[in-house]
């Protein structure tokens, strides 16, 4: 009798550490519908999960499909223009978002950093044409997720900058217009800030100025940062 009891105590432990595995590791399918304030879908954002880009983008109609796991706890939508938006999922299997103003359709397909077309007003070159640099450093070292913020994270590790809060100025750049702020290049597409990036989000910081910014025409006087962010396949 009592090893019969021993036996079923057993087979009820064995039972339940089988559904705590498959629990644990289960994944749970959300989707939604990105807008702006308008109600305009956004086609070809980002779609990013606990601050780590994925592979997903929204459709022409502006809806997404991700598979999440079970102990992620966030979800957001990332868009080169209007930064990111970000929901707990909480359980949830459907989640829309809805970002302020108005926001374009963004780039349609990843380019290599080394091969992304650059139309400077009169001929297109390519990013791997442009040999000198300021300054690089690779963001998946562990150390750089221990910055509060982007702007912290190129004081402390990117030379030749000046950083003063969330303004910054590549010394030695030429300025225009009483401008000294540089142009922010995220995955090879031009944004007006850079403000909702985490250092956690980061791949590699490179800067450039003088000749090496050229390049990019006007735009690229005061220097250009470029940026590169996680995707879903470094995770």
């Amino acid at each position: 009798m009592r090893v019969r009891i021993l036996f079923s105590v057993f087979l009820v432990v064995i039972s339940i550490t089988g559904l705590y595995g498959q629990k644990s590791g289960k994944k749970i399918t959300i989707t939604g519908n990105v807008t702006d304030e308008s109600g305009a879908s956004i086609a070809n954002a980002i779609i990013m999960i606990d601050g780590e880009k994925t592979n997903i983008v929204t459709d022409r109609t502006g809806v997404y499909k991700v598979r999440a796991k079970q102990g992620d706890k966030k979800i957001g939508v990332l868009t080169f223009t209007n930064g990111i938006v970000e929901e707990l999922i909480g359980g949830r299997k459907k989640i829309d978002f809805k970002f302020r103003g108005s926001v374009p359709d963004q780039k349609s397909e990843e380019i290599d950093p080394g091969d992304e077309p650059i139309d400077i007003g009169y001929i297109v070159v390519k990013r791997k044409s442009v040999t000198t640099s300021v300054g690089k450093i690779d963001g998946t070292k562990s150390k750089y997720a221990s910055y509060s913020s982007i702007y912290e994270m190129i004081r402390g590790e990117v030379p030749g900058v000046h950083v003063n809060g969330n303004s910054i100025m590549i010394r030695g750049a030429t300025t225009i217009y009483g401008s000294t702020e540089p142009l922010f290049v995220v995955d090879g597409v031009p944004v007006i800030a850079i403000d909702n990036i985490q250092p956690q989000m980061v791949k590699s910081i490179e800067v450039l100025k003088g000749s090496a910014a050229s390049i990019y025409g006007a735009r690229g006087s005061n220097g250009v940062i470029l940026i590169n962010l996680i995707t879903g396949n470094d995770r």
